[in-house]
């Protein structure tokens, strides 16, 4: 892998860290775009390579936060066991949507938690 592919990788993990710690976001709203932006990679790609990296992040994410007793895990089971099915019917959806419309429908919700976000 060149060297300036490298750089710009790493860059991405710290950022998607960083966020990932400050709000619990990273993967999704930092990795994904800077992945198609910054290196060209395709939305399908970029997805999959963001969700091999949260594992990682998640690890230390939970590790970190968990020092500070801000994890409920019974909570977290709550939410995350049936995500499952939503993860297997949106990686089924999005493989067979036109990355054109993955990426347009992506900006939407970004832009919608923007605003809820800013309104609040």
């Amino acid at each position: 892998m060149p060297r300036e592919r490298l750089l710009k990788l790493t860059a991405i993990g710290t950022a998607a860290g960083a966020f990932s710690g400050l709000f619990g976001v990273g993967g999704g709203t930092v990795i994904v775009p800077m992945l198609i932006l910054w290196l060209a990679y395709g939305e399908r790609e970029a997805t999959g390579t963001s969700l091999a990296a949260i594992i990682v992040i998640a690890v230390f994410a939970v590790a970190g936060h968990g020092l500070y007793g801000n994890v409920d895990v019974v909570k977290g089971l709550v939410v995350g066991v049936p995500a499952v099915g939503g993860v297997i019917a949106g990686a089924a959806l999005q493989q067979r949507l036109p990355e054109r419309a993955i990426s347009l429908l992506f900006a939407a919700l970004l832009t919608l938690i923007a605003i809820e976000l800013a309104l609040s």
